[in-house]
C-alpha cells in the first residue's frame, strides 16, 4: 500500500471516530455510568426488579460503548506508529500496516452500524417466523435448516433465544416456527432477515439425485412492551386450542393447551405453544399480535418501515432476498447488496453478520 493511501485511510478513520465520540457524547457517557453506578450501590437498589434491570442494562451498554471507542483508537495510534515507523526506515511494517487498517475498517463500521441503530424498536427483542413455500418436505426442511441457522446466530451472540410455537412437518423439517431471540439490538440487526429465503441443492429426498429449489418466508416483528396501548377487543379475534407438538416431544406440555389466535379485522395469526398453562400461552399470543398490531399501525402512519410485520405477498422464485446455492456450485448471495459468501457450512452455522452488516451499511449510506 502506497504513503498517500496509508495517510488517506488514518485520514478517514480519524474523522469516523470523531464524529462517532460527538454523536454519543462520551462526556455525558462517563457521567451517565458513574450516576448509574452510585444508584447500584444504594442498599434499596433491587427493590424496583424492573428499575434495576434497566439501569443494569445502560451501564453494560455505556460500558461497551466505551470500550470499543477505546479499542478502535488505541488501534489507530498503532497504526500511526507503524506508518511513523516505516517512513523512518526503521523496517518493513507493511503487513502490521495492512493487517490494523483491516481491524479498524471492520470495528469502525460494526460500530458505525450500532450506534446508528436508535429508531423506536431497534433495541426490542425480535419475533421471528418461518413458513416454508410450495414444495412439501423439501421446503419444509429448508425452514428447519434456518432456523438452525438463526438459533447458532443467537447463541454465537449471546442473546436470549426462545420457541414459542413449533409445528413439525408431516415427514421431516419444519410446518412453522416462531421464536423470539432477545439481545442489545435484536430487531434491529434481525429485521434485514425480513424476506423469502432460497435454496438450491441436490435433494437427500429425491431418489434420482435431482436438484432443487425451496423457499422458505421470514418475517421478522419487534416484541413491543407490554405498556403500550394497543386495545384489542374480544369480538374482534377468534381464539383456538389445539394439542402441542414440539421438536424431541420432550418439553411440550402434551395438551390442548396450545392457542391460535387470528385477528378478524386484518387476518394476522398468532400461535403460541410454549407456556405450560393454556392461559399463558393466550396472554403471549396476544403480546404477539399486540405487536403485529403496533407495528402495522406504525406503518400505515409513516409509511416508511420495509420490515413489514405482515405476509410476503410471494413465496416464490422472484421475491428472494437471498439465494443459497449449494449445488452445482457453492454460493450464498444477497439480491438486495450483492453481498456474496461462499463457505455455505459456515453462515449455515449461524455466521451471517455479513449479511445483516452489508444490508444495515447500504440502509443506512455508512462509508
Amino acid at each position: 500500500m502506497e504513503n498517500y493511501e496509508i495517510i488517506k485511510k488514518i485520514e478517514n478513520f480519524s474523522e469516523r471516530l470523531a464524529e462517532l465520540k460527538k454523536a454519543i457524547d462520551v462526556d455525558k457517557i462517563v457521567q451517565s455510568i458513574t450516576e448509574d453506578e452510585q444508584l447500584m450501590s444504594a442498599v434499596d437498589f433491587y427493590k424496583d426488579m424492573q428499575v434495576a434491570q434497566k439501569v443494569l442494562k445502560r451501564v453494560k451498554e455505556s460500558k461497551t460503548n466505551m470500550a470499543m471507542i477505546t479499542e478502535i483508537h488505541q488501534l489507530l495510534e498503532e497504526l500511526e506508529l507503524y506508518f511513523s515507523m516505516q517512513k523512518d526506515e526503521e523496517g518493513d511494517l507493511s503487513t502490521e500496516i495492512t493487517e490494523t487498517i483491516a481491524q479498524i475498517a471492520k470495528k469502525l463500521g460494526d460500530f458505525e452500524i450500532k450506534m446508528l441503530l436508535s429508531k423506536e424498536y431497534d433495541n426490542n427483542p425480535a419475533i421471528m417466523e418461518l413458513h416454508p413455500g410450495a414444495g412439501g418436505t423439501e421446503s419444509q426442511d429448508w425452514a428447519e435448516m434456518l432456523f438452525r441457522m438463526y438459533r447458532r446466530y443467537a447463541e454465537a451472540h449471546h442473546y436470549d433465544f426462545e420457541i414459542l410455537d413449533y409445528q413439525d412437518g408431516e415427514e421431516a423439517g419444519i410446518k412453522s416456527v416462531t421464536f423470539m431471540i432477545t439481545g442489545e439490538k435484536a430487531y434491529g440487526y434481525l429485521k434485514s432477515e425480513h424476506g423469502v429465503h432460497r435454496l438450491v441443492r441436490i435433494s437427500p429426498f429425491d431418489s434420482n439425485a435431482r436438484r432443487h429449489t425451496s423457499f422458505c418466508a421470514c418475517t421478522v416483528t419487534p416484541a413491543v412492551d407490554e405498556g403500550v396501548d394497543i386495545h384489542i377487543s374480544p369480538e374482534d379475534i377468534r381464539i383456538d386450542t389445539y394439542r402441542s407438538s414440539g421438536a424431541g416431544g420432550q418439553s411440550v406440555n402434551k395438551t390442548d393447551s396450545a392457542i391460535r389466535i387470528t385477528h378478524l379485522k386484518t387476518g394476522i395469526v398468532v400461535t403460541c405453544q410454549n407456556e405450560r398453562s393454556q392461559i399463558q400461552n393466550k396472554e403471549r399470543a396476544l403480546q404477539i399480535l399486540k405487536s403485529k398490531l403496533y407495528q402495522m399501525e406504525i406503518e400505515l402512519q409513516e409509511k416508511k418501515l420495509k420490515t413489514a410485520s405482515g405476509e410476503i405477498s410471494q413465496n416464490s422464485f422472484g421475491s428472494q432476498i437471498r439465494s443459497y446455492v449449494f449445488h452445482p456450485y457453492s454460493l450464498i448471495k444477497d439480491t438486495r447488496t450483492e453481498y456474496e459468501e461462499y463457505n455455505v457450512t459456515s453462515v449455515m452455522d449461524g455466521n451471517i453478520d455479513g449479511f445483516i452488516n452489508a444490508y444495515l451499511k447500504s440502509s443506512y449510506n455508512v462509508r
